[in-house]
């Protein structure tokens, strides 16, 4: 059975053909991928490997996990599956953005006595 491995605290320089060097020593690769930034396609510093079976799995995370890649010590983990993540509450620490329906806090309404900069009227 497939087994996909998390692989965290990668190397800005690190390559898909990196990690397949590595995790083919151990066995079977049938994917993997390294996550990157949509914008500017940079790593964002982890990704993922499916190893052809458990044992395969099992033995890349003792060989693999606190071992260095490229100057950095990598994790190497059984993924989560996607509904298992922690879930992060909402707006935790955050203020909302964007326009909402609501009034504002303070003040709001336009500007009274000239409306500020340097002061008021100049002669």
């Amino acid at each position: 059975m497939v087994k996909k491995l998390y692989i965290g605290n990668l190397a800005e320089g690190v390559t898909e053909d990196d990690l397949m060097a590595n995790f083919s020593e151990i066995g079977k690769v049938v994917s993997l991928a390294i996550i990157r930034d949509k914008i500017t396609g940079l790593s964002r510093g982890f990704g993922f490997v499916e190893m052809a079976t458990e044992a395969q799995a099992q033995e890349a995370i003792q060989t693999f996990n606190g071992g260095e890649l490229l100057g950095r010590t990598i994790r190497v983990n059984e993924a989560k599956p996607k509904g298992d993540q922690d879930e992060r509450p909402q707006g935790a620490g955050r203020r909302p953005g964007g326009f909402s329906s609501q009034t504002p806090r303070s003040g709001g309404g336009p500007r009274q006595g000239g409306g500020g900069g340097r002061g008021g009227r100049r002669f």
